[in-house]
């Protein structure tokens, strides 16, 4: 009987290996569209739209509205490292904000939409600093790069309607972003780079 178990449990398949996922935050203004950036990057497994680099816990939209909790909006990405490099994160971070703006984005402005890169480890931070050297040197435009990197705080994830916003509201999202001039003023600062 032992024999014929152990032979069956050989024919078995074996249970698929628990997939292993990295963190990566980032704030971009908007976080709509920062999330939307993110998840079309293949071996991101999900965006979730947040608030970081604050003061209160458990912050709401409007509490971070007022620009009185000291957070920015921010993206919390889960990915899959077998399938997606941070760089390459890093890559879809840099071409998706204007990185010449400190309290904006687009047509978005005070501290709530600050651009920033949050590490969670060395590594991180390493690559980070790597990435910004390469778009300095890469980009098109004259003014200097000012988009921080500073080490990960705690993540609030934002509210349910907030989440794939996108998504759910494809004709709100598309005059938004069309309206606050994100992606005019993308191609203009990245030119080639974002084809």
């Amino acid at each position: 009987m032992k024999k014929l178990l152990f032979a069956l449990a050989l024919l078995m398949p074996m249970a698929p290996k628990a997939q292993t996922l990295s963190t990566a935050t980032f704030a971009g203004g908007c976080f709509w569209c920062l999330e939307e950036a993110m998840e079309k990057v293949p071996g991101v497994v999900s965006a979730v739209s947040g608030y970081t680099d604050g003061r209160t816990k458990s912050p709401s939209y409007e509490m971070v509205s007022s620009g009185t909790t000291g957070h920015t909006e921010a993206v919390e990405v889960k990915f899959d490292p077998a399938k997606v490099s941070y760089e390459k994160l890093l890559d879809a971070f840099w071409l998706n904000h204007d990185p010449t703006t400190v309290d904006r984005q687009f047509c978005d402005s005070g501290t709530q939409y600050r651009p920033g890169i949050y590490w969670h480890d060395e590594e991180q931070k390493r690559l980070a600093e790597a990435s910004k050297a390469k778009y300095e040197k890469l980009k098109e435009f004259k003014q200097p790069i000012v988009t921080p990197i500073v080490k990960a705080t705690q993540f609030w994830p934002a509210e349910d309607y907030h989440q794939d916003y996108y998504k759910k509201n494809p004709v709100r999202y598309k005059f938004y972003s069309n309206g606050c001039g994100r992606y005019n003023r993308l191609d203009e600062l990245w030119g080639k780079l974002r084809k």
